[in-house]
């Protein structure tokens, strides 16, 4: 298997629960080319960790604790405008993910969605970082 990266793509899983946290670094670290850098149970957690590990693509649950996806998103690309951010939510109503942080994201993913969907949508959306001005 020949690969044109050098590098391994940066993620960073962000879920409140831990079965979903676990469960997703498990298959990205199955993964050619993708390293998970950090696990955050809330967004304030994530804004941290994407000051340390400045991950190509953030996995972000939208409905957490201490700080939501909808405020840390923002807050993640006034860090680094790069980083590509994946709302993975269960939220069932597209308009109000796309009418209150449409800007600060780059994808929507419904939690339901097959492995290997999320798994393409994270390297496609790695792409741009790798490919484009990485600001890190």
């Amino acid at each position: 298997m020949l690969s044109c990266e050098s590098s391994s793509l940066r993620v960073l899983v962000v879920d409140d629960h831990e079965l979903t946290r676990l469960t997703l670094q498990l298959i990205f670290s199955g993964q050619e080319n993708i390293q998970v850098v950090g696990l955050a149970c809330n967004g304030q957690e994530a804004i941290e960790m994407v000051k340390r590990h400045k991950p190509n693509v953030i996995v972000l649950d939208l409905q957490m604790p201490v700080k939501d996806g909808w405020i840390a998103s923002g807050e993640i690309k006034a860090i680094d405008p790069s980083t590509q951010i994946i709302a993975y939510s269960s939220v069932d109503d597209s308009k109000l993910i796309e009418g209150k942080a449409r800007a600060c994201l780059d994808a929507v993913c419904k939690k339901d969605v097959p492995t290997t969907e999320l798994v393409s949508l994270v390297r496609q959306l790695g792409q741009r970082t790798i490919n484009g001005t990485f600001a890190g």
